[in-house]
């Protein structure tokens, strides 16, 4: 909780007088039953209509000012855990962005999701009420109390006896509660990532006619929620009807001892009517006790659950720079990984490129190439070998200076809802020159096609778009910052042979002193590179030209027979 303390301390001056103001318009609405109690048995008895017309008018001013307070009182603790939240989320937004690839695999992009969401409303409806009611309800019942205790001693002793009970009541379904809501967020976990699984994949959802399988998926995600959710809130219902049965007793006690206290001539009916009034006070103020303790629980629940992500230490430490002059632009040095810590995924990867050259990686599916490209950007970091960059170890340069360098096509890169100019600038304030030099090696001579051209608007995804078109728009997105290092994952697969080939002989010509590493499944999209990687379970079974591969990997000369037809 340290940490949420951090974001309320600025608001704390704003908070004070929130609670003055809330005080004081409390402690006027106390004066209220009071004022009935002299005007029932001072002022009517006495014949003195003045007197009732003077503590009338009393009584109106106290119930205008206490309205006015608690409106003016309301607002401020709106306004102020609206800007507490605005600031949470931001900062929760941007850590989510800072994580480590291993740490967002371990949280889930769902979980995350359901943080920046579910959990921050919570969170918010938690620190909103808590100035609301957490400073009202405490008054009326305390205040009410000592009122009570003035008016009636004995009378007063049957509601202190009932507030043990309420505590161990509110004190119980708390306790048990909180992990209640734990377990029903991680499982809302559980179905925005059945949901998001299913938007993303609709159309082989369809394509495989498996909508009822999914459907049932969905349900037992769905069931699951609703029961832990269930099965939490009717622990904390328990709270209401409890206090409402210990309180209501405590009630008729009154009433039944109220009523034997006036006909002995020990106390007077207005004292009575007044303590009715405190007690339907306290009642009130108590009865908000459950709500408040049900949006706790809920808050707390999230509120862990947003630390646990705020609180993450960095994982991706920044080392000295130790820059050693060698050949090579880029160089692997026996560099071993792991994503589980139990398998290699990668095991003794070792080669050197110098810069301009264009390094083509081949394998068969999940041979790490991937994983080879994850490791270079840092995504994550090896368990053993040496990764350099320019003769400097990758582990010393920081993130926000390393990925300058690159430009990157991925696998299952993304569009936004916006203009063909938007998606390939992504926010780095391009040139116009720029951008169309990007596009024109990416031969994207579709834009010309388009009425509006580079401000032509992509639907999500860019679902508007054909495959190939895509690929050719993220590839001139990687392209338009004219990076140092280029590496294309798998990313012309859509392409045809020929855009395939014009796009390699552009990116020779206008790219040459850029270092480019290119992962295919097709054998003519590396043959020309200076050097070829083949992988196979993580291991680099050839490297060498094209000409030497075929000459000395036998597996490279099998994708090479098949994919071109030719035996050797």
């Amino acid at each position: 909780m340290k940490k949420f303390l951090s974001y309320i301390r600025p608001h704390l001056p704003v908070m004070s007088l929130q609670f003055l103001v809330k005080f004081g318009g409390t402690i006027i609405e106390l004066f209220l039953p009071w004022i009935l109690s002299t005007i029932l048995d001072d002022a009517v008895p006495s014949g003195n209509m003045n007197s009732v017309y003077r503590w009338g008018g009393a009584m109106i001013l106290c119930a205008l000012l206490a309205l006015i307070a608690n409106v003016v009182a309301n607002r401020m603790a709106i306004r102020t855990s609206r800007n507490v939240i605005i600031q949470l989320r931001h900062d929760l937004f941007e850590k989510a962005l800072q994580l480590s690839s291993s740490q967002t695999d371990r949280l889930t992009i769902p979980s995350l999701i359901s943080r920046l969401t579910t959990d921050t409303y919570n969170v918010h409806q938690l620190l909103d009420n808590m100035q609301r009611l957490l400073i009202r309800a405490p008054i009326l019942l305390l205040g009410g109390l000592v009122i009570t205790a003035l008016l009636e001693p004995v009378l007063t002793l049957i509601l202190i006896a009932a507030l043990p009970f309420l505590g161990l009541v509110i004190w119980y379904t708390t306790r048990i509660g909180v992990p209640m809501y734990t377990e029903a967020q991680t499982a809302l976990d559980r179905l925005i990532r059945t949901v998001q699984e299913n938007i993303h994949g609709v159309r082989v959802i369809k394509a495989l006619s498996k909508g009822d399988y999914e459907i049932a998926k969905f349900d037992q995600s769905n069931r699951d929620l609703i029961q832990k959710e269930q099965r939490a809130g009717i622990t904390m219902a328990v709270t209401n009807p409890g206090m409402n049965l210990i309180l209501n007793l405590g009630l008729a006690l009154v009433i039944v001892l109220g009523a034997f206290r006036v006909n002995a001539g020990l106390t007077q009916p207005g004292r009575i009517v007044a303590f009715l009034s405190y007690i339907t006070i306290i009642i009130t103020a108590l009865m908000r006790v459950p709500r408040l303790f049900v949006i706790y629980s809920k808050g707390s629940a999230s509120a862990k659950r947003i630390a646990e992500v705020l609180e993450m230490s960095e994982t991706m430490k920044i080392g000295m720079r130790d820059p050693v002059p060698g050949p090579y632009h880029i160089e692997f040095k026996d560099v071993c990984f792991s994503y589980n810590k139990v398998r290699n995924n990668l095991t003794n990867i070792r080669f050197g490129l110098k810069r301009g050259e264009t390094l083509g990686i081949i394998g068969p599916t999940g041979s790490g190439k991937s994983t080879l490209l994850n490791l270079l950007l840092r995504f994550y970091d090896a368990d053993s070998g040496e990764i350099r960059l320019s003769g400097e170890n990758i582990g010393g340069i920081p993130p926000e200076v390393l990925h300058t360098k690159f430009g990157v096509v991925f696998q299952n890169d993304f569009l936004f809802a916006d203009t063909i100019r938007a998606n390939i600038d992504f926010g780095r304030r391009l040139t116009d020159a720029q951008i169309e030099m990007a596009a024109g090696t990416a031969q994207m001579d579709f834009v010309s096609e388009k009425s509006e051209g580079f401000s032509s608007l992509l639907t999500i995804k860019g679902a508007n778009l054909s495959g190939g078109q895509k690929q050719r728009l993220l590839i001139a997105r990687a392209l338009a910052a004219n990076p140092e290092i280029l590496m294309l994952d798998d990313c012309s697969s859509a392409l045809d042979y020929k855009t395939d080939a014009e796009l390699r002989h552009a990116l020779a010509k206008g790219f040459k002193d850029t270092t480019t590493i290119v992962v295919a499944q097709r054998i003519s999209s590396i043959m020309a590179a200076d050097k070829i990687m083949v992988l196979d379970e993580g291991r680099i079974i050839g490297y060498g030209s094209h000409a030497e591969l075929l000459s000395t990997c036998g597996s490279y000369r099998e994708i090479y027979e098949a994919q071109m037809g030719v035996v050797m």
